[in-house]
């Protein structure tokens, strides 16, 4: 393939619609995300145990930005194969999670990937299908939400920030996780270096501007944080280890960091009120 032709990518519907990500080496263990890596070992070649665990601490260190979340209701948006859902439900002690995702496939995998959990935990686990932009939830109804590398898919960012406020109680938390671009002049590099955002598979969002969005929707405490020092690097290295993923274009991603067009950030807001 000519070097001025990057490789065509499938589209979101087709990404999480036809296709398992879960069974894409770079995204082995079912939690599609590129991982929280400031644990992992350094001194030695990392292993597929090495990278699911760090999709694993990705969830963590979202969910630890919910403070109290022992019997209170939460909400994932962007579930995809619903295993941080199950985490969280059975690690942080909520009193129900559900977790939402658009693509009716996914709904489906979630449901068969953590039927056993949801057979142990009735009426406490649940998958829907639902948009960021209009979830099927009520007025108030959640206590916590969350949601981990998906807002980079979401078509509209002040819808999502609108519901967020809508579904979320008074004091309710709000933390997300994903990569963003880092201004505006980013995010019009980022398609000539990626082809998911050459092909419109991830949307280039800026990070202050989605922040900004958050506020604008009425929730407060908006915080915002760059982590991707623990991410890039590590992942990067990871890749170069697996035969099959060496050459592939998701190393781009490290030079895009590098080049300062986007980063990986945690966001936080809070509902205003008191719980």
């Amino acid at each position: 393939m000519p070097a001025d032709q990057p490789p065509t990518v499938p589209s979101v519907d087709e990404i999480y619609g036809e296709f398992d990500l879960s069974t894409v080496p770079a995204f082995a263990g079912g939690f599609i995300n590129f991982g929280y890596w400031a644990d992992a070992p350094s001194g030695r070649p990392l292993t597929e145990a090495d990278r699911i665990a760090t999709e694993q601490a990705l969830y963590r260190l979202v969910l630890r930005e919910l403070g109290r979340t022992e019997g209170r209701d939460a909400v994932e948006v962007g579930c995809g194969l619903g295993l941080g859902s199950a985490l969280a439900l059975n690690e942080y002690g909520f009193g129900s999670v559900v977790g939402l995702d658009v693509h009716p496939d996914q709904v489906e995998r979630a449901r068969r990937r953590n039927a056993d959990a949801r057979a142990a935990h009735p009426d406490r686990l649940d998958y829907r299908r639902g948009a960021a932009q209009r979830m099927p939830l009520p007025d108030a109804s959640v206590d916590c939400l969350f949601s981990v590398e998906a807002a980079q898919h979401f078509p509209d960012m002040p819808g999502f920030a609108r519901e967020a406020a809508r579904v979320l109680r008074a004091g309710g938390r709000l933390a997300l996780t994903t990569f963003f671009a880092t201004g505006q002049q980013a995010a019009r590099a980022l398609p000539g270096l990626l082809p998911t955002y050459a092909d419109g598979l991830d949307l280039a969002h800026v990070a202050d501007e989605v922040a900004a969005e958050l506020a604008a929707a009425g929730l407060s405490d908006v915080r915002i944080r760059a982590i991707g020092e623990s991410v890039w690097a590590a992942y990067d290295r990871y890749l170069a280890q697996v035969p099959e993923l060496r050459e592939l274009w998701p190393r781009r991603f490290l030079t895009a960091y590098e080049k300062g067009l986007l980063d990986y950030y945690v966001l936080t807001a809070v509902r205003p009120g008191s719980v």
